[in-house]
């Protein structure tokens, strides 16, 4: 890391005024990001008068009522919150063959660059070493990745989350079949099947969960619908999900089934085919992020959240006012959180 250097007061040479950049690649070199010039070193004085420039990818879409609109939600509150401490941009909705470009593009004029998505990984891994004076986070890479000097892993630990949506789907269901449907085969979300089914087990032992199907991607509502359907036609009658845009393909093969589904991570109205919502705000992590560095207390490290950390960022909303089911799950959520039972 290089000497942490003051900061000058006022805007930094070439920077635009401070507001959301919203960039859609679709093709390779078509990024602009709102702030340029020098990079401040992690771990520069929080005092200083130049605001932090701060970078986000959002590989998803920020109206995909998932991942990537949580995670938006708190860059929101960044700026509204740390004003003129912070000098925000974000990039959304980039093709994978576009990662490395774009996160090259962010720490060229970034201080610190959030990546959100296992997705991602690969490609920031190649890039945070060229960039050996920026700060860079991933939300939701690999649990057991390696962290990097100047790279931190911030673990949202969604396998919690499907445990507890496992629980909900297993009391819900009539039929004592439920299923769980994902969208990139990445680790996390191969974990949180496996907590989903532990889930159901621990809440109605005997429940049938049936293999879980991985879309190969998180926004496509058409092979969500077509899985869900598969789902139901074979007798589950209760789907639990981590997709983002494919929640729209789900929600309308189970309308069509008569049939229900869990929400997430963003809680909506208890309308319609939902049973409850997992809630899991990626917005806390970005929060966390900045204000780690600008306070001097960030690591290269791997931090969880969720329901076994203080940091917090999970909860289920129960849709159901059926009493037994909500005494169980608050029982089954208290295991967690104790860590008396593993989720996977």
């Amino acid at each position: 890391m290089r000497t942490p250097h003051p900061r000058t007061a006022g805007p930094r040479p070439g920077a635009t005024a401070r507001r959301p950049l919203m960039v859609a690649l679709g093709a390779a070199g078509l990024l602009a990001l709102a702030a340029c010039g020098t990079p401040a070193a992690s771990g520069s004085d929080p005092a200083a008068d130049e605001p932090l420039a701060v970078g986000v990818f959002l590989p998803g879409s920020t109206s995909d009522t998932g991942f990537m609109q949580s995670a938006y939600l708190g860059y929101q509150r960044v700026e509204e919150e740390l004003g003129g401490e912070v000098d925000m941009s974000f990039v959304e909705e980039v093709a994978a063959a576009d990662y490395e470009q774009t996160l090259v593009r962010l720490a060229g004029s970034s201080d610190l660059v959030v990546s959100v998505g296992g997705q991602t990984d690969a490609d920031l891994r190649k890039v945070a070493p060229q960039f050996p004076d920026v700060t860079f986070v991933e939300i939701g890479g690999p649990a057991d990745a390696e962290p990097l000097e100047n790279l931190a892993y911030y673990d949202p630990q969604q396998a919690e989350a499907e445990y507890l949506s496992g629980a909900v789907a297993a009391l819900s269901s009539s039929t004592g079949k439920v299923g769980f449907i994902g969208g990139v085969e990445l680790p996390a979300i191969v974990n949180a099947s496996v907590a989903f089914a532990n889930g159901a087990e621990a809440a109605v032992p005997g429940t049938t969960v049936v293999t879980p199907q991985f879309l190969g991607d998180f926004n496509d509502p058409a092979k969500a619908k077509q899985a869900a359907a598969a789902n139901f036609g074979v007798g589950v009658d209760v789907v639990g999900q981590i997709v983002n845009l494919g929640k729209q393909g789900i929600e309308q093969a189970a309308s069509d089934a008569g049939t229900a589904m869990i929400g997430g991570p963003i809680p909506g109205e208890c309308t319609g085919p939902y049973v409850g919502y997992v809630r899991t705000d990626i917005g806390t992590e970005v929060e966390y992020a900045v204000r780690s560095v600008l306070d001097g207390t960030w690591e290269a490290a791997q931090v969880p959240f969720g329901l076994t950390s203080e940091r917090g960022g999970t909860e289920f909303v129960l849709c159901d006012d059926d009493p037994e089911i909500a005494d169980t799950l608050a029982t089954i959520t208290d295991s967690v959180a104790s860590g008396d039972v593993a989720p996977y």
